[in-house]
């Protein structure tokens, strides 16, 4: 066959709403037709448009729709006028049947589907009529169609019949009349997205965003050489770029692809415009009208890349859980058809299924306001007569996708951790190799797309498919740090000078720790702040905190030995000594230096009673459940060595009656990096009811855990609406006084590991930068899998290019301080700065391999 002559082109909303817009959309179509095609337009409602004319149906139910028919006919006329075009001339017979339906919606206060899809369907066809009107004045032939007598759809027996209006399907089949009709008009052809007609010849929509499917079916039916969608964006990018800025542009994409990534929550495309194109072969170029020069996604049969790898993280908000439930459904024959029946009587389609022998949940799509309140209610009370049913409503689905997504299951274990403190309820393997998927809480949504992008796409190099990043094609390509306003950005040249004769060293900055620790004593709900020393025991550390008046939280003799080295006159009752698995020696010792001794254990007691005779303690209680950035840092739960669990609090009362101790304290620790506040209302009501079986409990002390936000995406701790939360636990439990002991909040992002680079070395698709120190100096990335930002400080104002790997000297291959971290190209000798390492870094050192640590500086 030979080659078509016609391209579809699309263009958005966002690219017909400007005068500025409309000139670029002439030099396009200039472009095509010079290349000997014939243009065929498809476009949609200028921006905003069908949202207002929603509105405008919404207030004529409730009784004036005028101001919002005012509004949107004066946008469509500012248009005109910027195109040099008479607007109201122009659209003043669609301007008047705008005003006649909101009429009769007022009129009767209710929106039939008729009336709506007839009203939706202005917003293209105002436009349209614009837009062929310019390109006539600017001297491109264009003949203006009524996409309702191109376009045919067929009303399916499955759907209500508001769907068959709102959300119309259509034949997309060659059609050699169609091309016969078209090719009868002159220049350019310019119709309408959105909008087409049923068998008896009313309007009908084709859902929202429906002006891609549209351009599909025109393709397909006309057999184009290919379909151009001209958008706000320039491609596909690995993730929303509004929720992740270094998303990056995906040079192209095998249909297979592309239709996962939009059916999972990509809005560049509405997926139901990819199936006639896989169909008939037609390739599909997504670019942006604002940015004509930038190269965009190609979407076809025919793909360069087939590794098995993560293109995309998709995300989908306004997702409805149903979960059924029943013993009765075990080998119960049927059921599932029964079930499902029952959404098929309300016409919802369901979208994501997991089952087990008791359970099935589905997820429900409602971008298309399937289900409606009435419809919710009427099918829940028919699952009702089959099980148990439990509606989960606003939730969000993550989303996976890349080909062969199994063989890179065993890989995506960093995406798992993302989810650690978050609910999730539903996941789901597709059977297509295509995509995996997670349904969580919409409120999780964004913080947990970026976590997982971050994870799972490397941010520069690997594979040619992935392009530039959104902030380096728009943010004229500035450097992209995680913490722009950081002491260790604003204080850059004094820590290069610093480093001046050294290879590498610790820097910790006082004015942080002191803002870290008076954001703590400020807050009226704490009577008392401890810092767990174990976090950094740093001599001028000490001594800083201590001169604030925060007391100390510690683990050994060593530590509180410690604090009378660096510390003159300290005084013992500033101390909570908390030791764990030590031997009896060490309780002797705390008792007699006069310390507030805690135990997490019964052993002690059991072993050891006499010991305890008339000793006031605090006893450290497992809450049952730990919370934290890695189980190594979970400080709860039956993993856990930590504290004493609840059902051994009856034999907790009796070896305390027998040793003749008392206990004044309760006590708990959930974990590290906590970015929750609501934690420790759950962790006083716990600690609460253990101290309700002693009566002369004085205090609960909340533990620490503070998170510190680590990446550009994590919030900072909200240490207002920890004050808050307190607060109503000192209401609700009024007669005890309550602890914190926080460690890393204190001093974690006043510390940063300074390090020389060695070596520079290609491996394959791997860069590594080597630096002078390591696992050595800092073991938490190896231990934890902690993530610290990594930036060149020597080239901190230059853009970043490379995805590399920042290794030590150490020989173990754990030795990683960071991987697929984008820095400017690096060499010898610059300085790299690993940030947040003031906490649990110096302190965990080692002289492994016989080289010594980083030393320590205090500015």
């Amino acid at each position: 066959m030979a080659a078509s002559e016609w391209v579809v082109l699309k263009f958005g909303g966002s690219s017909v709403a400007t005068a500025d817009n409309w000139q670029i959309i002439a030099g396009v179509l200039r472009n095509r037709l010079q290349a000997g095609l014939r243009p065929l337009v498809v476009h949609s409602a200028i921006a905003g448009a069908s949202n207002a004319l929603e509105n405008i149906l919404g207030s004529a139910v409730r009784g004036d729709a005028q101001a919002g028919i005012a509004a949107l006919q004066a946008r469509h006329c500012a248009l005109a006028d910027d195109l040099g075009l008479d607007g109201r001339a122009l659209l003043q017979g669609l301007f008047a049947e705008m005003e006649q339906l909101a009429a009769g919606v007022q009129l009767v206060r209710e929106v039939s589907p008729r009336v709506h899809v007839r009203m939706m369907a202005l917003g293209e066809l105002m436009s349209t009529t614009l837009g062929a009107a310019f390109l006539n004045a600017s001297g491109i032939e264009t003949s203006w169609a009524d996409a309702r007598e191109l376009m045919l759809s067929s009303d399916a027996p499955r759907r209500t019949i508001a769907q068959n209006y709102l959300s119309a399907t259509c034949d997309f089949s060659p059609d050699p009349s169609l091309v016969k009709q078209l090719s009868e008009r002159a220049g350019v052809v310019l119709t309408q997205g959105f909008i087409a007609s049923n068998p008896r010849g009313e309007t009908v929509l084709l859902g929202r965003e429906g002006s891609d499917t549209s351009a599909g079916y025109f393709a397909s039916k006309v057999q184009a050489r290919r379909l151009e969608i001209w958008t706000d964006v320039p491609g596909m990018f690995t993730a929303d770029p509004r929720l992740v800025p270094s998303a990056r542009l995906l040079a192209e994409l095998h249909f297979d692809e592309a239709q996962e990534l939009s059916s999972t929550g990509s809005r560049v495309l509405h997926p139901r415009c990819i199936s006639p194109l896989r169909r008939s072969g037609i390739p599909l170029f997504i670019r942006c009208t604002n940015a004509p020069g930038v190269s965009g996604t190609v979407i076809s049969s025919v793909t360069s890349d087939n590794e098995s790898q993560v293109k995309g993280v998709s995300a989908r908000r306004n997702v409805t859980l149903f979960s059924m439930e029943g013993a009765a459904m075990w080998h119960e024959v049927g059921f599932l058809a029964d079930a499902f029946s029952c959404f098929a009587k309300h016409g919802i389609s369901i979208d994501l299924i997991s089952t087990s022998q008791t359970n099935v949940t589905v997820s429900i799509d409602n971008d298309d306001q399937m289900l409606a309140p009435d419809v919710q209610r009427a099918l829940v009370t028919d699952l009702e007569l089959l099980c148990r049913v439990r509606v989960i409503p606003e939730c969000a689905v993550i989303s996976l996708v890349g080909r062969k997504i199994r063989t890179i299951l065993p890989k995506i274990a960093p995406v798992l951790s993302a989810f650690d403190e978050e609910k999730i309820h539903l996941v789901s393997q597709a059977a297509n190799d295509l995509n995996f998927s997670f349904v969580i809480d919409q409120e999780q949504l964004g913080k947990l797309v970026t976590r997982i992008h971050n994870a799972v796409i490397r941010s520069a190099g690997g594979s040619r498919v992935f392009g530039p990043s959104w902030e380096a094609l728009f943010d004229d390509v500035e450097p992209t740090l995680a913490s722009p306003n950081a002491w260790w950005i604003r204080k850059r040249e004094e820590l290069l000078n610093l480093l001046d004769g050294r290879l590498h060293a610790y820097v910790y900055d006082s004015d942080t720790v002191r803002d870290a620790a008076k954001s703590l004593l400020g807050l009226q709900s704490v009577d008392r702040v401890l810092y767990a020393m174990k976090a950094n025991f740093n001599p001028e550390i000490l001594r800083l905190i201590s001169d604030l008046g925060v007391d100390f939280e510690c683990v050994s003799p060593g530590e509180v030995e410690k604090l009378h080295e660096v510390i003159p006159n300290f005084d013992n009752s500033r101390v909570l000594f908390t030791p764990n698995f030590a031997p009896k020696e060490e309780y002797i010792w705390g008792r007699d230096q006069g310390l507030q001794l805690t135990l997490d254990n019964l052993y002690p007691l059991r072993a050891w009673p006499e010991i305890f005779k008339g000793v006031k303690l605090f006893i450290r209680v497992d809450p049952g459940q730990g919370r934290g950035h890695h189980e190594h840092v979970k400080t709860g739960g039956v993993q856990s060595k930590f504290g004493v669990p609840l059902f051994e609090m009856d034999e907790l009362q009796e070896l305390l009656q027998r040793a003749g101790a008392d206990v004044i304290g309760i006590h708990a620790h959930s974990g590290s990096g906590i970015l929750d506040p609501d934690n420790w209302r759950s962790v006083a009501a716990t600690l609460a009811q253990v101290a309700d079986r002693f009566p002369n409990v004085e205090v609960l002390d909340l533990g620490g855990g503070l998170g510190v936000p680590d990446r550009s995406v994590d919030s900072a701790f909200d240490i207002a609406a920890l004050d808050q939360t307190l607060n109503e636990i000192r209401k609700a439990y009024p007669k005890y006084r309550l602890w914190l002991e926080p460690g890393r909040y204190l001093v974690a992002q006043s510390g940063v590991l300074l390090a020389r680079v060695t070596q520079v070395k290609g491996k394959g698709s791997m860069q590594y930068v080597g630096v002078s120190t390591g696992m050595n100096s800092l073991i938490r990335p190896a231990l934890y899998g902690a993530w610290h930002e990594i930036v060149n400080l020597s080239r901190a104002d230059e853009v970043a290019t490379e995805s590399v790997t920042v290794v030590g000297p150490i020989c173990e291959t754990g030795d990683k301080l960071g991987t697929d971290r984008l820095l400017p190209p690096s060499s010898e000798n610059d300085v790299i700065a690993i940030a947040n390492a003031g906490a649990y870094g110096r302190v965990m050192s080692s002289r492994y391999n016989l080289r010594e640590p980083a030393d320590e500086l205090v500015i």
